[in-house]
């Protein structure tokens, strides 16, 4: 019985597991790990309850607030330009003639800081002769969209000969003859 107890002391004596410590190199102890994820989770609470839980003054909650402003900013913007499109295309479309001017890395720049702005984790490699490519095209498509930014301000209400029918006298004509108005009649028997 002495060889036994001699084994056994070897393995599990003085307070080791010989076969558990050998087991843990292959397998990680579940209890020590559910522990330390649980410490690391604990950590984290605790650095955010002191980032976060303290009562902000004035300039922290106006900070704050506009930490909160580009998302509804956005949305709204959005909306406005679908609302003004509709209200006064003319207007409307000046503004679309003065984005055809933007260049493209510049739109690229905008979409990435959207972009990062959002979550997304976009970035665009930005070529040297790219912004040379499009200067050129900007430079040969200003004249047009100065044409037809003078096309559209002529076709505002408030521009005078707005409603110049032209060389069409079938126009001229029908703009120029009195019709039937009973409001008119009235105020004028008045």
């Amino acid at each position: 019985m002495g060889w036994l107890r001699t084994i056994f002391g070897a393995v599990f004596g003085g307070g080791r597991n010989v076969i558990a410590e050998t087991a843990e190199v292959f397998r990680p102890n579940a209890e020590a790990a559910d522990q330390r994820a649980a410490d690391a989770q604990g950590a984290a609470l605790r650095q955010m309850a002191a980032e976060f839980g303290s009562v902000q003054g004035p300039w922290g909650r106006f900070v704050d607030g506009l930490n909160r402003l580009p998302r509804p900013a956005m949305a709204f913007g959005c909306i406005f330009l679908f609302g003004s499109a509709m209200h006064d295309p003319v207007w409307f479309a000046e503004r679309m003639q003065g984005l055809a001017l933007v260049p493209e890395p510049l739109w690229a720049l905008m979409g990435a800081i959207v972009a990062f702005y959002f979550g997304a984790r976009e970035l665009h490699k930005f070529r040297g002769s790219s912004m040379q490519k499009e200067a050129a095209r900007i430079i040969a498509q200003a004249p047009d969209v100065a044409r037809n930014v003078a096309t559209l301000r002529a076709l505002r209400h408030d521009t005078p000969g707005a409603a110049d029918p032209g060389s069409d006298a079938d126009a001229a004509l029908a703009a120029t003859r009195e019709a039937e108005n009973p409001a008119i009649e009235d105020w004028r028997r008045e």
